[in-house]
C-alpha cells in the first residue's frame, strides 16, 4: 500500500495489524477512484474519511489537493496506524484522527465536508442506511462528493437520500461509486 500521486507520491503506508477487522482499499481501486474524481473535476479541500482503517484514502486526498482531513475509526489500533501514516508522509498537522463510531460523528455533524469517504467492511448490511444518515447529517452540503468502496454484490441505487450517482466502477471483487449531494434548488434547476 502506498500513496499514488501528489506531494507524498510513492511513500509506503502501513495497514493496521488486525487485518481481519480492516480491509484497506487496494491501490488499483484507489487509483481508479481518484482518476474518476479528477475527470469529473472534483478536487475537494476538506475530507471526512469514515471507517478509515489505515487512512490511505484520506491521505491520498491530502497528497493530491485537500488541505485538511478528519479520519474516523472505532478501532484503537487503526487510529494508531493512521497517526503513524500521517507522520510518515508529513501530514500530521493536516489530519485529525477520531477514535469513535461513525454514528457518533454524524449525529449531528458539526462541519460540512467537500469529500466524504466511506469504505466500510464489505459485508456491512447497513451501509445504505449509513449513507442516508450522512446525507441528512450536516456533514454534506450542495456539491459534496461521497466516495463509496463496496463489493460487487451490493446493489447501489442511483439515489441515496440527497446523494446522486455520478459514476460506478468495478475491478475484480472491488467496486467504488461516486455520488454528489444535490440540494432541492439544484434539483429544480436541473429539471
Amino acid at each position: 500500500m502506498r500513496v499514488i500521486s501528489g506531494e507524498a507520491r510513492g511513500r509506503p503506508l502501513r495497514a493496521p495489524r488486525n487485518q481481519s477487522r480492516t480491509r484497506p482499499m487496494a491501490d488499483k481501486i484507489k487509483e481508479a477512484a481518484f482518476s474518476s474524481m479528477e475527470s469529473l473535476g472534483v478536487a475537494p479541500d476538506r475530507v471526512l474519511d469514515l471507517y478509515a482503517g489505515s487512512g490511505a484514502v484520506g491521505i491520498e486526498a491530502l497528497s493530491r489537493w485537500a488541505s485538511r482531513a478528519v479520519f474516523v475509526d472505532r478501532d484503537r489500533t487503526a487510529c494508531q496506524t493512521i497517526r503513524r501514516n500521517l507522520q510518515a508522509v508529513g501530514f500530521e498537522e493536516r489530519g485529525t484522527v477520531l477514535q469513535t463510531t461513525v454514528e457518533r460523528v454524524l449525529s449531528p455533524a458539526r462541519e460540512e465536508f467537500d469529500l466524504i469517504v466511506i469504505d466500510p467492511p464489505y459485508a456491512d448490511p447497513d451501509i445504505l442506511e449509513v449513507i442516508e444518515r450522512i446525507s441528512a447529517s450536516g456533514a454534506a452540503g450542495s456539491g459534496s462528493i461521497l466516495l463509496l468502496g463496496h463489493w460487487p454484490r451490493l446493489d447501489v441505487p442511483e439515489r441515496i437520500g440527497r446523494f446522486h450517482t455520478l459514476r460506478q466502477r468495478c475491478h475484480g471483487d472491488s467496486c467504488f461509486a461516486i455520488f454528489e449531494w444535490i440540494s432541492d434548488e439544484d434539483l429544480v434547476e436541473g429539471s
